[in-house]
C-alpha cells in the first residue's frame, strides 16, 4: 500500500513537473495536487520547478492562500525578493495570523536590504512573543544592520540565559556586544561560537576586534583559524598582514599582504603597507603605485596621503608634501606624525620659524599623552 502511493505520488509529481516546464494548466488539473506537487519539487530541491506548479494552482484557485504562501518561500528562496513579499504581502492581507509567513515576510525584506520595513515585521513577531528567539535573532540582525548594536544587545541579552547552545543567538549577541563597546564581554561569545561551529566568519570576527584592540597575539590566533577555514573571506589576509607587522615585523608580513592584493588589488590598506614596506626600503618608485592606489580607493585615508607626502618629500614634490601635511595638521591636529614631518620640511625648506612651531605642537601633543595615560580599548 505505502509502495503504491509512493508510485502515485511519483507519477503525479513526474506529470506536474512536466507542466511546470510547459507552462500548461489543463481544466481538470486540481490545485491541491498541484500544490502537493510543489511542495515535493521544493523538497527535492528543484525550487522553479516548485515556482512554477504552485503559479499553476494559484491560476486555477486565485484565493489558495497555502499555495500563494508557498509560492512566497519559494521565491525567496530564488532570490526573488520582491515578488515573494508581493505574495507574502496578500497572504497576509487575507489572514495577518497566517503560520510562519510574517517571518517570510521579515526575512525577505532583510535580504532585500529593506531594514526599516524588515524591522517593522520582525519587531511585530518580537511584540507578539517575546520568547521566540528566532524572531529575536532576526530582529536583533537588522538593528545590527541599521547600526543600533546596542538595541540589538537589550533584545538578545534576555533570552541568552539556558540557551548558551544556540548559535546563530550566541553569534548576534557578541556580535552586537563588540559593536557596541562590549567588546570584553562579545569576544568570548565569539571565539565560544567559533571554536564549536568551525564557522570562518566567526573567528574572523574575533580576530578583526582583537587586531583593533592591539591584542597581536590573540588576533593572530583567531586570524589564523580563519585562514585555515576560509581564506577567501574578504579582508582576512589584509588583517593578518597587519597582526603580523606588529608581532614579527615587516619583511614576515608581505607575503600576506600580497595574497590579500591576489585577492583584491584594490585592497586599500594592503596597498598602503605594501607602499609603507618599499618606501622603508628607499624604493620611492616601487612604493608610488600601491600609494596611489591606496589613495584611489580611499582618498581620505589619513596614513596614506602622509606616506604619499613622505614619498613627494622625497622626489623634491616639496609643494606638494607640505600641502598634503598642512592638510593632514588642521584635519588631524592631535596626530604627531604630521607634524614632525612638517617641521622636518619647513626646516629643509629653509623656514625655521615655522619648524620651530611645529616642533613646539609636537611637545604639547606627547605631554598631553603622558599626561592622560595609556589609550583605553
Amino acid at each position: 500500500m505505502l509502495y503504491a502511493v509512493s508510485m502515485r505520488m511519483s507519477s503525479l509529481l513526474l506529470v506536474a513537473l512536466c507542466l511546470a516546464a510547459t507552462g500548461q494548466t489543463p481544466a481538470s488539473a486540481n490545485p491541491d495536487e498541484l500544490l502537493r506537487a510543489g511542495v515535493a519539487a521544493e523538497q527535492h530541491g528543484d525550487v522553479a520547478a516548485a515556482v512554477g506548479l504552485f503559479r499553476q494552482a494559484i491560476a486555477l484557485r486565485p484565493g489558495m492562500l497555502p499555495a500563494r504562501a508557498s509560492l512566497g518561500a519559494a521565491l525567496a528562496a530564488e532570490g526573488q525578493f520582491d515578488a515573494a513579499i508581493e505574495e507574502d504581502s496578500a497572504v497576509l492581507a487575507a489572514s495577518p495570523s497566517y503560520p510562519g509567513v510574517r517571518m517570510s515576510l521579515a526575512k525577505a525584506l532583510f535580504s532585500k536590504g529593506d531594514l526599516p520595513h524588515a524591522r517593522t515585521e520582525a519587531d511585530r513577531l518580537h511584540t507578539a512573543d517575546p520568547s521566540d528567539r528566532v524572531a529575536a535573532v532576526l530582529l536583533a540582525n537588522t538593528l545590527i544592520k541599521m547600526g543600533r548594536e546596542s538595541e540589538a544587545v537589550d533584545t538578545l541579552m534576555p533570552l541568552e540565559a539556558g540557551h548558551e547552545g544556540e548559535m546563530d543567538l550566541e553569534y548576534a549577541l557578541a556580535f552586537a556586544l563588540i559593536e557596541s563597546g562590549r567588546a570584553s564581554d562579545g569576544l568570548p561569545r565569539m571565539e565560544a561560537v567559533a571554536r564549536s561551529t568551525h564557522s570562518a566568519s566567526a573567528w574572523a570576527a574575533a580576530g578583526a576586534s582583537r587586531l583593533s584592540r592591539g591584542e597581536f597575539a590573540a588576533a593572530h590566533t583567531d586570524l589564523g583559524a580563519a585562514i585555515d577555514l576560509n581564506p577567501s573571506l574578504p579582508g582576512l589576509y589584509t588583517m593578518a598582514g597587519q597582526t603580523e607587522l606588529a608581532l614579527a615585523g615587516a619583511e614576515a608580513a608581505q607575503p600576506l599582504f600580497q595574497a590579500a592584493l591576489r585577492a583584491d588589488p584594490r585592497d586599500a590598506t594592503a596597498n598602503l603597507y605594501m607602499g609603507i614596506y618599499w618606501l622603508n626600503r628607499g624604493d620611492v618608485e616601487a612604493a608610488r603605485s600601491p600609494l596611489e592606489t591606496a589613495l584611489a580607493v580611499a582618498p581620505q585615508y589619513p596614513l596614506a596621503r602622509l606616506k604619499m607626502a613622505e614619498l613627494n618629500s622625497r622626489t623634491g614634490n616639496y609643494a606638494e608634501a607640505v600641502k598634503t601635511l598642512e592638510e593632514l595638521e588642521k584635519a588631524t591636529p592631535d596626530w604627531p606624525d604630521p607634524h614632525i614631518k612638517l617641521a622636518a620640511l619647513y626646516y629643509k625648506l629653509r623656514r625655521p620659524e615655522d619648524g620651530a612651531r611645529e616642533r613646539a605642537i609636537v611637545e604639547q601633543i606627547e605631554a598631553q599623552r603622558q599626561k592622560d595615560g595609556p589609550p583605553k580599548h
